[in-house]
């Protein structure tokens, strides 16, 4: 009787370090695969604006034009070292993941991208843009460009590339029923232009 109580506690140990094992085996799994949960995007932009002469700041004399084309490159994704232990329940052969939000992982606005439109520059007399017009333009459309990422997609679509590459590679470690979330967040912190 002891020795059947022994071999049974034996077992019990064996079944309970297996399962902290495994669930200590797909939270470093599901870690490591932080670099490919990750979208990039490049947004093309178009840049235009006039600049007025007028005479006694009522009446237009004269209007020149400016107008330039620009991309930006945005990577988005999930820093899956934000799970936490809550974060990942597992029971049996189901597992539910609440991943982290979200973010914009790298943002770049070069300004060899940023050509001007020579056809449509144009200097009138008494009215032309200057080097720190164009500097002005160019921080104008970052910000504007920073400010309008979480209405163009970028979230949703992260998030859809992340559940299936996740669920991909559960099914793999042998989850058949799967349940993903993602917390909520803040994309990109906006620039407030004043």
């Amino acid at each position: 009787m002891l020795r059947r109580i022994s071999i049974l506690l034996f077992i019990l140990i064996i079944v309970f370090s297996c399962q902290k094992n495994d669930r200590a085996i797909v939270v470093s799994k599901i870690k490591s695969a932080s670099k490919l949960a990750t979208v990039e995007f490049t947004l093309d932009k178009v840049v235009f604006a006039t600049k007025d002469k007028k005479f006694l700041g009522l009446i237009r004399l004269n209007q020149a034009a400016f107008l330039a084309y620009t991309q930006a490159y945005v990577k988005t994704g999930i820093d899956l070292n934000k799970l936490k232990q809550e974060d990942v329940k597992i029971d049996g052969r189901s597992i539910n993941l609440l991943l982290p939000h979200v973010e914009v992982i790298n943002f770049s606005y070069p300004v060899e991208k940023y050509r001007v439109d020579e056809s449509v520059k144009s200097k009138k007399f008494l009215v032309k843009f200057k080097i720190e017009d164009y500097d002005d333009l160019f921080r104008q459309a970052e910000i504007d460009i920073r400010n309008s990422l979480k209405y163009l997609g970028m979230v949703k679509t992260t998030e859809e590339k992340t559940r299936l590459m996740m669920e991909s590679l559960l099914k793999n470690l042998g989850y058949n029923e799967i349940y993903i979330d993602f917390k909520k967040g803040e994309l990109l912190t906006e620039i407030d232009l004043d």
